[in-house]
């Protein structure tokens, strides 16, 4: 039990790291800028270097994991990680810097890539969901203190302290890794790692990741179109591959595992930019300070950390499908909600929907990751690790785009103007109702993904039914 309990804090930690890092950033970004004589676009490419460089290397992370070992791979990524952080922290220049945070997101891919496949494979199934529901808690603590932590260190001691104390985190993980952590069996020592599959996955990942932001422009739709092509010519090269990236039959016939992701990607599609959103609502329309907005908006990631555990130990006695999907229904009414703001809407109102969205996030994540995990072989837990983070990654950069491209469209060329306060606000009503439709969308696919386990079922036979439903 020492051994299992030693497991759940290692992964728990090293799941807290990457995004309490990115939160704390954003608040830092300004401090940055000045010390660092950054223009916006430099200072933008801070946080889209890590996310790019993450996204790009999740999946081939999560195969080589599978097939070479979770450990070590796990042990190199917090390794990079925290060195990483510290050439962040003594960054002086915006290449340096932005070149450390690319390091920073292949040292976190490597982590998201193994971290629940550790946690998976060290639990039995009757108690994945409470874990994977810690696991979950400790992403949405680290959201939840990053922008206080964050801002109070920039204040302090400047914006480095915060890579600072990623390194030290780094470096009280990787000894208590090293010596509690199972040994790595080799699975396939004469498998040919699938070079080509990987550099048309990278390329195609990228350019909708770069892409997708700058839609509706020229240049957006060209990337995007090229991104979604190419992974077309991705799952072709699978398909015939002898010893594929990823396993194209997860996609064909296992349908728990195809619409749980789907389910993710929407979710964080539609759920990403939500602080985004009220951050600007509340000051800008509302006229509150930093500091009160950012208390209104704490609302949601608390709830999230304290439901998520309990979330998904229900999803261990209650189909997971059956809890997500309440919960991504009750996301539903959270940003439908929202679609009716206006400048005199009460603050209780809003603080109330926040707690709502945030029982919902947590209803949502902890049993969805369950039904992903629980739902391949345990050979194959990186790569469902690496697929779903994958998803939340790109969902992510999608919930942002959408936001960006409704802002544009709606405000047209008064965007910049202070003044236009009831544009901006309308502009956000309707971002708000079109992530409510795409929610509504998710909570179909969560649904039909079907049933992951009946109560007299052995894991084999688990196994078998998400494959074939």
């Amino acid at each position: 039990m020492q051994g299992k309990k030693s497991i759940l804090f290692i992964t728990t930690i090293s799941s807290f790291l990457t995004p309490f890092m990115g939160s704390a950033i954003n608040i830092a970004l300004p401090a940055m800028g000045l010390e660092l004589e950054m223009n916006t676009i430099l200072l933008g490419w801070v946080s889209t270097s890590y996310l790019l460089a993450a996204a790009i290397f999740l999946l081939p992370f999560g195969r080589f994991a599978d097939r070479n070992g979770r450990k070590r791979l796990f042990i190199s990524g917090i390794i990079l990680f925290g060195i990483a952080s510290l050439l962040s922290g003594i960054a002086w220049n915006s290449t340096i810097l932005i070149a450390s945070r690319l390091l920073n997101g292949i040292g976190g891919a490597m982590i998201y890539a193994t971290a629940l496949a550790i946690l998976t494979s060290a639990y039995p199934k009757s108690e994945r969901g409470r874990v994977l529901g810690i696991n979950v808690a400790s992403v949405y603590l680290g959201l939840s203190l990053g922008p206080t932590i964050g801002g109070f260190l920039t204040m302090i001691m400047g914006w480095q302290s915060i890579f600072i104390l990623n390194t030290l985190l780094s470096i009280i993980i990787i000894p208590i890794a090293i010596k509690n952590l199972p040994g790595d069996d080799k699975k396939s020592p004469d498998s040919v790692f699938d070079l080509s599959g990987s550099m048309v996955y990278a390329i195609s990942i990228a350019l909708i990741i770069y892409g997708f932001p700058k839609i509706p422009s020229t240049s957006g739709i060209i990337m995007v179109s090229a991104g979604f092509s190419g992974l077309g010519l991705f799952a072709f090269i699978e398909s015939r591959a002898d010893d594929p990236l990823i396993n194209i039959s997860l996609f064909r016939k296992n349908m728990v595992f195809v619409f749980s992701n789907l389910a993710a990607f929407i979710n964080y599609s539609a759920t990403f930019a939500l602080v985004f959103l009220l951050s600007i609502y509340l000051q800008q329309v509302c006229r509150y300070t930093p500091g009160q907005a950012g208390l209104i908006l704490v609302a949601q990631p608390v709830m999230m950390t304290i439901l998520s555990p309990l979330a998904g130990k229900l999803s261990d006695k209650i189909e997971p499908r059956i809890v997500a999907s309440l919960g991504m229904g009750l996301t539903v009414i959270g940003l439908f909600a929202f679609s009716f703001l206006s400048s005199g809407t009460s603050i209780y109102f809003i603080i109330a929907m926040l707690m709502l969205l945030g029982f919902g996030f947590a209803l949502f994540s902890s049993p969805n990751t369950n039904a992903v995990m629980s739902s391949v072989k345990p050979t194959e837990y990186g790569i469902a690790s690496a697929t779903l983070g994958t998803m939340r990654l790109t969902g992510q950069t999608m919930s942002m785009g959408i936001t960006l491209l409704v802002l544009a469209l709606v405000l047209g060329e008064s965007r910049n103007d202070v003044a236009s306060a009831d544009q901006l606000l309308s502009g956000i009503k309707i971002t708000f109702t079109v992530f409510a439709l795409l929610c509504l969308a998710g909570t179909w696919f969560s649904l039909k993904r079907g049933k992951l386990r009946h109560s007299d079922q052995s894991d084999q036979e688990v196994l078998n039914q998400a494959k074939n439903n």
